[in-house]
């Protein structure tokens, strides 16, 4: 395939001081300081065929502290410190709440680090905003995925334009990723394909275009993102929703799809023999639909997903950047291996070609119950595929309590029989059964 090449600016906006500074001193005066404390307890363990593993586990404490600056003359610049400090750790530790990607690097996953995670500067100009620098972005394919200690974050430039109040138009051109259990911004193509980047792109880095639309109603909302990765893939992501009042229930009905394909060198790389995905190029499709209903404090959910099945091709959905789009995910589909260093072309579960997947969900609030604060969350997922010598369920359980809006502790369970994992050629792993368990206790702060 003759080699593409794409270069424009790139998309997202993101929030920024609403106070005005008449100087600079009063730029600086008016800034504001917020970020988080976390404890994060994490336990787990593996039965690989009825050989059960030794757990592993680890405490760490951290969090994030960041510096904004008032607006003057529409520019505004801030800075985030994020840090993790593990303790207390056994023989055998668990390093994805600490340094599991520095790991994969040949650096010790048990260290503590401390990084400058964003650093930005804005200009606001009517209803333009243009950032430079590192910033947590949260979108279908690259996300901060912040759900365990820090989160993802990534480095580039950032276009984001207000329509109107009910639409956006976003464009980031992106170089550099640091994934959520690492210190290091690493080039972004590289950071998913590791040392196989050269083999398959033809160069040792490259850059990712993404381009974002948004248009929200009251009882519908679109969103439309393609993110090009140069000489390695494009991914297109479009999802729809419709909500409707039904009496006293709110029903929300949404689908989505997905398609990736191989471009440019990678394109013709991946179709030689003994390529990293086996000699098959890129060709993915999937969709899903899901149904919530909600009822006062109560929230049910049904999603369904496919991932349609390509023999001759490289069929999974590829999630080197953090993203988790399927309607169908679970706390345990959460692509943290896959994005880690260099893993990229690997897939879990739900995002394997010939996936199907299925989840129900119910959530419930007790503020009504006079139990204010807490909250439960319980997840079935089913997975099926002809691939697969057994389909994989899971089931998680969170128990969370917030007070007002500082604190917040979360129990988690996650039972996972037959974990399906996939590698780069499409060869099927599964673990017989996956228990983990994890306390999470965050403090939110801020000074005006």
């Amino acid at each position: 395939m003759k080699k593409i090449s794409l270069a424009f600016l790139l998309t997202s906006s993101f929030l920024f001081s609403s106070q005005n500074a008449e100087n600079l001193s009063e730029m600086f005066e008016n800034a504001n300081v917020h970020g988080n404390i976390k404890y994060y307890f994490i336990e787990t363990k593996k039965d690989i065929n009825g050989a059960s593993s030794p757990s592993t586990h680890s405490n760490s404490v951290g969090g994030q502290l960041s510096f904004d600056t008032a607006s003057y003359n529409g520019i505004t610049t801030g800075v985030t410190f994020m840090t993790t400090n593990p303790f207390a750790l056994p023989n055998n530790v668990d390093t994805s709440t600490i340094g599991k990607d520095n790991g994969a690097r040949g650096d010790d996953a048990e260290d503590s680090f401390t990084v400058l995670g964003e650093a930005y500067v804005s200009y606001a100009y009517e209803d333009l905003l243009f950032t430079y620098g590192r910033k947590a972005i949260k979108t279908p394919l690259i996300h901060s995925k912040d759900v365990r200690m820090l989160p993802s974050t990534v480095q580039g430039a950032f276009i984001g334009y207000e329509i109107s109040k009910k639409s956006k138009f976003e464009l980031a051109y992106l170089d550099k990723f640091k994934q959520r259990t690492s210190d290091k911004f690493t080039n972004i193509i590289r950071h998913a394909l590791g040392d196989e980047t050269r083999e398959i792109t033809g160069d040792d880095e490259g850059t990712v275009a993404m381009l974002g639309l948004d248009y929200k109603e009251d009882t519908y909302s679109v969103k439309f993102y393609d993110y090009y990765a140069d000489d390695f893939i494009n991914s297109m992501y479009l999802d729809a929703s419709i909500s409707k009042d039904i009496s006293d229930f709110r029903l929300n009905i949404a689908a989505q799809y997905i398609n990736q394909m191989s471009i440019g060198n990678a394109d013709d790389n991946l179709d030689k023999v003994g390529s990293a995905t086996g000699g098959k190029q890129i060709n993915v499709n999937a969709f899903s639909l899901k149904t919530e209903l909600a009822y006062a404090d109560s929230k049910f959910i049904v999603a369904y997903s496919n991932v349609l099945k390509g023999s001759s091709e490289h069929d999974s959905i590829i999630t080197p950047w953090d993203g988790t789009p399927l309607f169908t995910n679970t706390i345990t589909s959460n692509s943290l291996f896959e994005s880690i260093y260099g893993s990229g072309l690997k897939a879990d579960s739900f995002y394997i070609g010939g996936s199907q997947g299925m989840k129900l969900a119910y959530k419930q609030k007790y503020d009504s119950f006079g139990f204010k604060g807490f909250s439960t969350s319980l997840t079935y997922g089913l997975v099926s595929n002809s691939r697969f010598d057994k389909d994989q369920h899971d089931y998680n359980l969170v128990l969370a309590y917030k007070y007002a809006k500082n604190f917040s502790l979360t129990l988690k369970g996650i039972w996972v029989e037959n974990n399906t994992a996939a590698t780069a050629t499409g060869d099927i792993s599964q673990i017989k059964l996956l228990t983990q368990y994890r306390v999470i206790a965050n403090y939110k702060f801020r000074t005006e």
